[in-house]
Order: C-alpha cells, then structure tokens, then sequence
C-alpha cells in the first residue's frame, strides 16, 4: 500500500463494543505499516454496556476476525442463544417462540408454513415452533453444535450468544492491541475540522495531545460527538412508532442453570428483558416515560428478578431512531452514534458489524468519491428501516387493550412497508424478503403467528393437497424435533464441558 492516494491514518473515537469491534475488524485487514488505526476512549467515560443478546450474524464477525469460539465464550461468560422467548405480547398469558433457523422442511416448492397452515385449518392445534428445532431445543434447555452434514437434521440450528458486554469488548481490545492498534486514554476537548472541506482533520484532547487522522469513526454513544455535534448530522425520529424511551437495566443472581434463549416479557408500558450469561443474568424494562413512571417501572422491574439483583438499576434514555445520513465527509458513525433500536431482537450488536463491514466493502482512497457515501448511507438506512418495521410487529400485532400503553400500540398507524407485509400474510399467508432484508421468511411467521395474525387462507395448491397425507409428512417431522432435542446434551452441561467461563 505505498500508493499516497490512499488512507493512512484512522481514528476511532470512543470504545465500548462499537469502538473495539470497529477497531479488532480492520486490525483484523490492515497491515499497522501501512494503516495506522488509533481508538481513543476515556475509563471516566461509561458505556451504555446492555447490549449482551446477539444474533446469528456474529458468528461470521468472529470467523473474519478468526477467533476460536470456545476461547471467545469462556473469556466472555457466553451461553449459547437460539431464539427469543415471547410472553404476553399478543395477549396475556400467550407465549410463542422466535427461534433462529427454520420451521420444518420446505415441500415441493411450497413454504413449510402454508403445510402447517393447512392442518391448522383442520383444526389441528401444534403450534409452529413445534417444528422447529431451535425452538424444541429450546424449551427443553439443550444444546449441540450443528452437523455440518446438510443430511443431517442437526445442520438445521443455528445459534448465536448471550455474553458479558464489557468483557467483549475488553476481548477485542487485546484481539486489536495485538495487531498494532494503538490505545490513547483521554477526553475529546475540541474536534478540528478542514477550512476548507469541513472534514474532521483532528481531535484536541484535554491533557494537551492531539490526534490527527485522514478518517474517523464515531463510537461516543448517543452524544454523537463528531456526527451530531460536529458535523450537524440530523436525527431521523422513529419515536411516534416506538414510543419507549427509557430503559433500567440491573444484573442478577443465577438461581438455575441458564436457559439458551432470551426471554422477552410484556409489561403495562414496555417489556422486561433476561440474558443469562454463565455468572449472571442481564435485566432490564424497557418502557414508555409518557405511559409510566420511573418509580413503578424500577418496581416492576426489581419484581420480577428471577434471582437477587446484584446492583441498583442503572437508567439509560434513549431516543428510536437514526441519523439521516451515517457517512458524513470523512466520518462514520457506528453504534449508538448511528442511531438506536431497542434490543428486542437483539440487533444492537448486529448494527455495528453491519456498519463496520459496509465500510469494509466501500474501503475509500483519501478522494472519498461522494458516490461511496450515498451507498454507503442508502445501505445502512435500509438496514435501519427493515430492523425498525420488525421490532414495531411486536407492539402492533397485540390485541391487548388493558393498559393506554397498549392500546396506542394497537391503534397507531403503521410505516407502508410493514403494513404491507401484515396485509399480505393475514390475506395470502405469504410472505416476502426484500433487499436481503436481515429478518428471514420464518422469523416474520413466527412472530405474525406468534402474536395471533393467522391467514385467512393457505396456498391453493397446498390446500387442494389430502388432508390425512398432510398430517402424516408434520407429524413425522415433529417426531423427528422431538427426538432429536431429547438426544442432546443439556446446555448447562455443554458449556461446562465446551467453554467454561474464566475468571474475569
């Protein structure tokens, strides 16, 4: 890389999970005699730090940064995770399943779904996730690696983690500090930008110091240092669709072994999250400060513990949304920075590896053409806005009218793109991926189902299909879940086996 047209210096500035895996993915791609990278963050500056639910994604994160899975889990206290656990969001006392993988087996051309739909009609009750093999394991609280044999009914699972977020991001900084990033402890004082671009040139530093840079990430959370205050770069409110604004979040005691899924409870004026990590479970209630208060949230909150809090709650507002543009001059926002959606799909983590593989793919010169921008920003607001129509499913597709809370959810008008998806499943029972959408065709099932949005009708042709013959192909498939989760190992009992947690 000795061309002088391309970049040399980058500066990430905040740490944090966004800050760390910005840094320990391009450490991971560029050679430090060629590319300085240097991360700046404060100790006296907290992060937000609740972000410890992921999705299947991260798994190719970790590969392209080749780290082993097992080193990763015991350095991190990660469980394994496969699926979202779903309670009293379509109605009190419902509880569904979102698992990760698929539903059963696609037939002769036609989705899994529309069979199911067929025997539903009959009046056949099994729910769907009966059909899942995440889900069956699930419920069962067991665990295996999937079989790389496509044969095999265990290639069907995926999986992704529930990890300490602090320890994560305490992991990736050795991951980078290995490959040559350079760590400087200090607090931005002043961001100096070019007269006469309006590019960020360098960041002045209390102490004194000052770090110069031909490129910037912003990682400083919801504060937007460089993408807010210093660029200008305007906020995209989401909050008239998802109107939860505050979140308190509180560490527990274990008084089990730890479940390999993420439990999602609905609450008066939001929901309440558990992750369990191998020596605690992460909480939270998420809520609406227009529908509740602060007091009675923290009470519903330390109510419903599973097991002892281990620290006071600690508040953490927030704003739904994004930044309309995430590429301004010569700087990229990532993480909070960039925008926020709650964690009830656990897309937090996601977000950020999407924004650092974007850049990734768009690598500029130092000439930064302005066609890479508006890639870049048309990708990441797309991501943004299929992430937001899912999350606003959860709240719309309810039939709850006990609290005004709900029934706002019920009632509010809904963004086309994902009215147009309802409409479509309730009429057709069919459903859509568009632009590589991240949400699969069996996640959208699961949750339309899951919160009582059922077709009115199956596909024709599968409809016409023997109903005897049909019930016959599901109940095979069901026996095969059922078996197949009874055989494995529990989770607890993987994980002590597999990657047992080091001391942090």
């Amino acid at each position: 890389m000795s061309d002088p047209s391309l970049l040399r210096r980058i500066v990430i500035v905040g740490g944090g999970s966004a800050g760390w895996m910005t840094a320990a993915a391009l450490s991971s791609l560029l050679d430090p005699k060629d590319v300085s990278i240097t991360l700046v963050e404060s100790d006296a500056i907290g992060t937000v730090g609740v972000g410890e639910a992921t999705i299947p994604d991260i798994l190719a994160f970790n590969r392209m940064l080749g780290v082993g899975e097992a080193e990763f889990m015991a350095a991190t206290q990660a469980t394994f995770k496969l699926g979202i656990a779903f309670a009293d969001w379509g109605r009190l006392g419902d509880r569904y399943i979102h698992p990760f993988g698929q539903h059963g087996v696609d037939m002769q051309g036609f989705d899994f779904h529309q069979y199911w739909l067929r025997c539903r009609q009959a009046g056949d009750p099994e729910p769907i996730e009966d059909y899942s093999l995440c889900a069956v394991a699930a419920r069962e609280e067991r665990f295996v690696l999937p079989d790389a044999d496509p044969r095999s009914l265990l290639s069907q699972l995926r999986y992704a983690y529930h990890f300490d977020a602090t320890l994560y991001a305490r992991f990736l900084r050795r991951y980078a500090e290995a490959r040559g990033v350079q760590r400087i402890e200090g607090i931005v004082r002043q961001v100096r930008q070019a007269p006469e671009t309006g590019y960020i040139s360098a960041i002045d530093l209390e102490d004194g110091r000052s770090v110069a840079g031909d490129f910037f990430f912003d990682c400083t959370g919801f504060r937007a240092l460089l993408t807010a205050e210093t660029l200008g770069t305007p906020f995209v409110d989401w909050s008239h669709w998802l109107p939860c604004d505050t979140a308190l979040a509180v560490p527990s005691e274990h008084v089990g072994p730890p479940a390999p899924y993420t439990r999602a409870t609905a609450r008066g004026a939001g929901w309440q999250w558990r992750i369990p990590t191998q020596r605690r479970v992460g909480n939270g209630h998420i809520f609406s400060s227009a529908f509740m208060t602060e007091d009675d949230a923290a009470a519903r909150l330390m109510a419903n513990l599973d097991g002892p809090a281990l620290a006071e709650p600690r508040r953490i507002r927030f704003r739904a949304g994004c930044r309309e543009r995430f590429w301004t001059g010569n700087c990229i926002a990532i993480g909070l920075a960039a925008g926020f959606l709650e964690p009830l799909e656990s897309t937090s983590i996601y977000l950020i590896q999407e924004g650092i593989s974007r850049f990734i793919s768009l690598f500029p010169r130092a000439d930064m053409p302005d066609i890479l921008r508006t890639e870049y920003n048309r990708h990441m607001r797309t991501e943004f806005e299929q992430v937001r129509d899912f999350i606003i499913l959860h709240y719309a597709a309810t039939e709850r009218d006990d609290t005004p809370f709900w029934n706002h959810c019920r009632t509010m008008t809904l963004p086309d793109s994902l009215q147009h998806k309802i409409d479509l499943f309730r009429q057709t029972g069919r459903v859509f991926r568009y632009n590589d959408e991240l949400f699969t065709r069996p996640s959208w099932v699961a949750v339309m189902l899951g919160q009582r949005i059922e077709p009115r009708i199956c596909d024709p042709v599968v409809s016409s299909l023997p109903i005897e013959e049909v019930r016959r192909s599901l109940a095979s498939m069901r026996g095969a879940m059922q078996k197949a989760a009874a055989q494995m190992p529990t989770h607890a009992a993987f994980i002590a086996r597999y990657c047992p947690a080091r001391t942090a």
